[in-house]
């Protein structure tokens, strides 16, 4: 893939997604294979059995424990998708690997104005419809700020209550998929699924803006959000030991932000370990 034309980029910064139908069709064995293995050695998650507690099993960071997933950072394919939104220089944070159950309702990645410009590239491993669980997204609701997308982050929650509807019957694009496609949009899109398996398989790469001297405190604490996930550090061994220097430049400065994650860790044991207090 060469970099995204002019009217891509238009597309996606006014309505804050874009689908690449079969971009990694001719590899995606693979990475259904990859993200199999890594499962497994995991405890396979919750093997298509769904209960009520049972929403979703998530693993992080989930590419980052595969050399061949981590290598797709390296694909122009992938590079060049991140690199013409948000900058040659830009940082790989980390990504989830996901088996979803049911409906994931109405969100954002974290709506915020005056969050450090930052997208997912989204893989979806199973044919995925309106109905089995395809991605819906709000086109236009990623524009912090304006009232329209202000007005989605306010009510979006309550949409049967503010607007009647329930909120799979929300006005959105439905972006069906088959593995190999790649779906792109800015963490403040609002996006949701519903139906589906109870087994639904995808996972995440996570890209930002390279920051500002003046906005590294700002980064520090959105990665430090990591830790609730039980981790350390962002990224994983097979991400760093397969790193040759062109993909360092999009790792190197998370490195250097990312000891706020062990705090939050440690934190969170220790919150967890407390004997309660009656």
């Amino acid at each position: 893939m060469a970099r995204m034309t002019e009217q891509q980029l238009n597309f996606f910064n006014t309505f804050g997604y874009m689908k690449f139908p079969g971009l990694l069709a001719d590899c995606v064995d693979q990475i259904i294979a990859e993200f199999e293995r890594v499962w497994q050695e995991h405890g396979g998650g919750h093997h298509g059995k769904a209960h009520d507690e049972q929403a979703r099993s998530c693993i992080v960071p989930f590419p980052d424990q595969s050399e061949y997933l981590s290598s797709l950072l390296d694909d122009p394919r992938i590079h060049d998708i991140a690199a013409s939104i948000l900058g040659d220089d830009f940082n790989y944070t980390s990504g989830d690997g996901n088996l979803y159950v049911g409906d994931t309702r109405w969100h954002s990645d974290g709506y915020d104005g005056e969050r450090i410009p930052s997208i997912k590239i989204a893989f979806y491993l199973d044919p995925l419809t309106r109905d089995e669980g395809a991605v819906r997204v709000i086109p236009g609701s990623h524009r912090c700020g304006e009232g329209y997308a202000d007005g989605l982050e306010g009510d979006i929650r309550d949409s049967g209550e503010k607007w009647g509807v329930a909120p799979e019957e929300v006005p959105c694009v439905v972006v069906e998929t088959v593995p190999g496609d790649i779906v792109v949009f800015w963490h403040n899109t609002k996006h949701a699924a519903f139906g589906g398996s109870v087994r639904r398989r995808m996972y995440t790469m996570n890209f930002y803006e390279h920051v500002p001297d003046d906005r590294l405190e700002d980064f520090q604490n959105a990665l430090a959000n990591e830790g609730r996930f039980w981790i350390d550090r962002i990224h994983g061994e097979a991400m760093l030991r397969t790193a040759g220097p062109e993909r360092m430049v999009h790792l190197q400065q998370v490195i250097d932000n990312d000891f706020k994650v062990k705090e939050v860790h440690a934190r969170l044991r220790q919150e967890r370990d407390e004997p309660s207090r009656g």
